[in-house]
Order: C-alpha cells, then sequence, then structure tokens
C-alpha cells in the first residue's frame, strides 16, 4: 500500500475518510497532520484542546503531526508558506499522498490541489460528491460517535451545539443546512466508532458564543459561533 497521510480535523468527516480508506486497503495512513493554534493550543477552527486531539491519536493508534499556526489574523501569504514548508517536510519523510475530507467545494478542492502539486504531491478525497445526508446516516449506522463543538450562530441556534451527531439531530437541521455541515454551519469531535481501540473519554463543558469582529465591518465572512467546552476525561 501508498503511504500517505490525513488531514485531521478531528471531526467526523475526516474520521469517515479514515475508514474509507482503510476500507478500501489502496493508502496507509501512518500519519495525522492537524493545523492548530499556537498561542490557545488548540485545533484551527474547531477551538478543541490539543490533548483530546493527542487522545484521538492514541485510540487510533497513529502518529499526529501538529503544524503550528501563529495566533491572531493569518495572512494567505503566510498561511501558504507556512503549509508549504509543513508538506514539503512530510513529502522528505517519503509521503506522496495527502488525503482530505472534503466532500463538495469544488473551490477548495482545487486550492489544495495545485498547492500540493507544486511540490509534487497528489490530493486524495475519499468522500468527494457522496450525497452529504446519506453519508452522515451511514456514518451513524457504522457506529461513529461525535458531538458538535462548534455551530455558525447565523444559522444554527445554541441548542445545536454540543449535541450528539444522531438521527434525531439530522432530522432537526433547518431548512438550507447541508447535513454534514460542509458550508460551515458546524464542526464535530469523534470520540467512537470502529476505527477507534477504544471511545475517547471527554466532559463537556459550558457553551459560549464568541465573535470575531475584527476586520469584518462589512460582514464579509460569518463571525459569531457557539462552542462547546470540552476537556479530557483522563484522569
Amino acid at each position: 500500500m501508498k503511504k500517505a497521510y490525513l488531514n485531521w480535523s478531528s471531526g467526523k468527516d475526516a474520521a469517515f475518510a479514515l475508514y474509507k480508506i482503510q476500507q478500501e486497503a489502496e493508502l496507509s495512513i501512518t500519519k495525522l497532520v492537524t493545523t492548530v493554534n499556537s498561542e490557545s493550543n488548540s485545533v484551527s477552527m474547531h477551538n478543541l484542546d490539543v490533548q483530546l486531539l493527542k487522545q484521538q491519536a492514541e485510540h487510533l493508534g497513529i502518529e499526529l503531526h501538529l503544524i503550528k499556526l501563529p495566533a491572531g489574523d493569518v495572512s494567505m501569504v503566510d498561511y501558504n508558506k507556512i503549509m508549504k514548508d509543513a508538506v514539503t517536510s512530510l513529502k522528505n519523510e517519503g509521503f506522496r499522498i495527502s488525503v482530505f475530507g472534503d466532500i463538495f467545494l469544488e473551490d477548495l478542492k482545487r486550492y489544495r490541489e495545485e498547492k500540493l502539486q507544486e511540490i509534487g504531491m497528489k490530493a486524495v478525497f475519499p468522500l468527494w460528491k457522496l450525497d452529504t445526508k446519506e453519508l452522515l446516516l451511514d456514518f451513524i449506522a457504522k457506529g461513529f460517535k461525535a458531538i458538535t463543538i462548534c455551530v455558525n450562530a447565523k444559522v444554527l441556534s445554541k441548542d445545536f451545539c454540543g449535541r450528539i451527531i444522531d438521527k434525531n439531530f439530522v432530522d432537526s437541521l433547518p431548512d438550507g443546512v447541508d447535513p454534514c455541515g460542509e458550508n460551515g454551519e458546524f464542526h464535530t469531535f469523534v470520540f467512537d466508532g470502529p476505527i477507534f481501540s477504544t471511545p475517547v473519554s471527554y466532559i463537556k463543558g459550558e457553551v459560549y458564543k464568541k465573535i470575531y469582529s475584527e476586520g469584518n465591518e462589512n460582514n464579509t465572512w460569518d463571525s459569531k459561533f457557539y462552542y462547546c467546552d470540552l476537556q479530557s476525561g483522563m484522569k
């Protein structure tokens, strides 16, 4: 099998992409790669504590590689340089394939492919163009368990944050919200499933709202999100 690494967000799409790759047995995922905020020591966007991320990797039995991003707004120029340096380092370790959990965002797929091609790498998308509702129901049916840890306050109310992903969750999503949150409506933390040796233990804390207003005077991007504070359940 060809050696590959998976871009690991800690959420359901990355987990199901890993499951698909392992079932097809054509690629060998030997490393999980995650971008984290160097100041808060949390997963970018998900605001998940790195300790829980490390526990996921341990329960998956796969090495974790962190790419640290500076605190605050990072320009695309700086972001691209950081990522290029990190991926070049992975290429020097023998990796030639990068796996993503993206489903239908064409611009993002093209961006990833182009940046990887610049350094002689290939992008693989095992979930590409799958029906998102069927995908999520299949995810649930396969025994995966996940909790929402971030929701976009523009499209979902506070009570959607900190909820377990199950059929009731799917049925309660408002019209226009993608079942997999592919447009950024929500993000998740996966804590159990057929790819885990044992469930990841966590403690659910408070749900809080965070507003990102700097540089968004013209409402060019969504700026209000609810987060669920998760802490490691390991003593």
